[in-house]
């Protein structure tokens, strides 16, 4: 394996941290406004979601040259938010109550959102394994150069 293609899995093992730590950031900001009911755009908070795209360039060409700076990975296209509608609670005593004592609140689950944050988590660990045991092996390629 040449130390470019090495080279290109370090680069894409970086996009994906960096994707799932922003779906992480994400995640976290959909937890911490599980209650909010008031947002400046008026209504609840409403879920956020990364949406993740394939960066696929050179590698698929079929006269493909492996010294050309090719790059493949994972970008964040964007963060939107979610369509699931909000729901609707019972507490006459909440300020944002409608006149039968409905509250809207977002359209966050806890259980789904924790669930997601420990994919994503581990998600990122393994993108980490992998950057570390490319560097690794660059490591150990560059001692066998010097010394033969």
């Amino acid at each position: 394996m040449p130390l470019d293609a090495l080279f290109n899995t370090l680069k894409v093992s970086g996009t994906g941290t960096r994707a799932q730590r922003l779906r992480m950031d994400t995640i976290a900001s959909n937890l911490a406004n599980i209650n909010t009911t008031r947002t400046a755009e008026g209504g609840p908070y409403r879920r956020q979601v990364p949406v993740f795209e394939e960066v696929f360039d050179e590698m698929l060409r079929s006269e493909y040259d492996p010294r050309e700076d090719v790059f493949n990975g994972v970008q964040v296209a964007g963060v939107v938010p979610a369509q699931k509608p909000f729901k609707q609670v019972y507490d006459c005593g909440h300020p944002d109550a409608d006149k039968d004592g409905y509250v809207t609140v977002p359209n966050i689950n806890a259980m789904e959102e924790m669930t997601n944050l420990i994919d994503a988590s581990r998600a990122y660990e393994a993108n980490l394994s992998v950057i570390r045991n490319t560097r690794q092996i660059i490591s150990e390629t560059i001692g066998l150069l010097r010394r033969g």
